[in-house]
């Protein structure tokens, strides 16, 4: 008979899956429908599934994949036709960023939201390590990504794990949801978990003092259950996104603020590159959108490397 439970961990082909009764460590059954996804890996944390018990062989065998509510994905490293779920059935993303050691790059930040808006996924921002600016550049830098991205939309929340600084409004924030923990290697996420739930006692590295990047700490995105309540989902860290299941015309829609001006625009299948009478093209010479965030548009448009539908 089978029975349901949460995907908490993949590694290859095993997959933890937490039920009542515990952990159990399952595979997939051969015969297992995967709905048409071209993944490198067709089960993912936070996949609701059905298994059962293998007497023979000793091992659970997942049955079936439940309908997912979404998704998020990354472009798969070695199969550049295929992706590879980051997780599923998401509440909420939360991306760590950094403006020093190391500085994440906006371009970076803005593939993240886009894939999030595509997959309807409700986005947060978390500045860690707000200690770290002293400089006045350095401070100001920090208030203007800050300001950039909050006046788009995005809630904004700046923190500091090394000092504790808002670690109790950030617990408050995965109460009663599953959440996806993202960012570069070397921003922080473990060691805010950590902050958070002492109890989980993740790995963390320093950073390299001749890159200003970090080494990877987390090979497999993992689900843990908060003792505050809650579920993360720690994520290794993300180098690049690809985007599914999208047209190349339909980039402009989720960069929110373009997609509000394009309202505008001369032609109503602007693609804001080379259209006389574009009104994006004019709020950016006006600085009403900020040029990195156009820059980072027209990069992803104009990719070659993306797999449009």
């Amino acid at each position: 008979m089978d029975q349901e439970g949460l995907v908490v961990k993949t590694t290859g082909s095993w997959h933890s899956v937490k039920n009542k009764d515990g952990i159990i460590q399952c595979k997939a059954a051969g015969k297992l429908k995967t709905h048409g996804i071209k993944a490198t890996n067709p089960i993912t944390v936070g996949d609701q599934v059905a298994f059962r018990w293998d007497n023979e062989n000793d091992v659970g065998l997942i049955t079936a994949i439940r309908p997912r509510r979404n998704y998020i994905i990354r472009k798969s490293i070695k199969l550049s036709k295929q992706y590879h779920l980051i997780a599923a059935n998401i509440d909420q993303a939360l991306l760590i960023v950094s403006t020093m050691d190391p500085k994440t790059p906006r371009e970076f930040i803005d593939r993240y939201l886009l894939t999030t808006e595509a997959y309807e996924i409700e986005t947060k921002i978390i500045f860690n390590k707000t200690d770290l600016p002293e400089k006045e550049k350095d401070i100001r830098e920090l208030e203007n990504i800050k300001n950039l991205y909050g006046h788009i939309g995005y809630e904004c929340i700046s923190v500091s794990a090394l000092e504790g600084t808002n670690m109790d409004m950030l617990k408050n924030l995965f109460k009663n949801r599953l959440s996806l923990l993202s960012g570069n290697s070397g921003v922080g996420k473990s060691t805010i978990l950590n902050k958070i739930d002492p109890t989980l006692n993740l790995k963390v590295t320093e950073i390299s003092k001749f890159h200003k990047t970090g080494k990877h700490t987390t090979t497999f995105s993992e689900l843990f259950e908060l003792k505050s309540g809650g579920y993360v989902i720690d994520t290794p860290g993300i180098r690049g996104f690809g985007l599914i299941d999208i047209e190349k015309n339909e980039v402009g829609m989720y960069f929110k603020e373009i997609f509000k001006a394009s309202a505008h625009c001369s032609y109503h299948n602007c693609s804001h590159t080379h259209e006389p009478d574009c009104y994006v093209k004019q709020l950016v010479a006006e600085n009403e959108i900020a040029e990195s965030r156009y820059k980072s548009y027209l990069n992803i448009f104009n990719d070659e490397n993306e797999k449009y539908r």
